[in-house]
C-alpha cells in the first residue's frame, strides 16, 4: 500500500492543493518500508488527484480538502482520510499502530480559493 500525507514544516498541511510537500509512504505487513517527501507538482484542477495515480498511492491523507478534488480521487480509486492534524511522525505511527482516525474536512467550501491572500483583517487563511 503506498500512502501519502499533505505535509507542511513536518505537520499535516490543512488543505492538500496547498502543501508544499507530500510524504510519501510505502507500506507492507504494517511496517514502512519507504518513506520520502515529494514537493507539490502544483495545483491545478485534477493535477494532483493525476499526479497521485500515476506514483501508485492507494491513500491521501489531509487535513481538508474540497468535494471536487474528493471527486477527482475517486475516480482514481484513491482512498481520501480527511480532518486529520498534527505531526507527521505521530500521523505515521497511527497508521501503523492501525489507530488514524479521520474527520470532517478542515476546508470550508471555496477554502482553497485566495491561500496566502490576505482577508480584511489582515490574516491569510491556511
Amino acid at each position: 500500500m503506498k500512502v501519502a500525507i499533505s505535509t507542511d514544516s513536518g505537520f499535516v498541511s490543512a488543505h492538500f492543493g496547498r502543501c508544499p510537500t507530500y510524504t510519501m509512504l510505502d507500506i507492507e505487513n504494517g511496517e514502512i518500508i519507504n518513506r520520502k517527501e515529494v514537493s507539490n507538482p502544483g495545483h491545478a484542477t485534477g493535477s494532483i488527484p493525476q499526479f497521485m495515480q500515476e506514483n501508485s498511492v492507494n491513500v491521501m491523507i489531509a487535513g481538508g480538502m474540497g468535494w471536487r478534488a474528493q471527486e477527482f480521487f475517486r475516480q482514481y480509486g484513491i482512498d481520501v482520510i480527511l480532518g486529520v492534524t498534527g505531526k507527521i511522525d505521530d500521523v505515521i505511527q497511527k497508521i501503523k499502530d492501525g489507530t488514524l482516525e479521520g474527520g470532517e474536512s478542515l476546508c470550508s467550501p471555496g477554502g482553497g480559493k485566495d491561500y496566502g491572500i490576505p482577508k480584511e483583517d489582515g490574516h491569510s487563511h491556511e
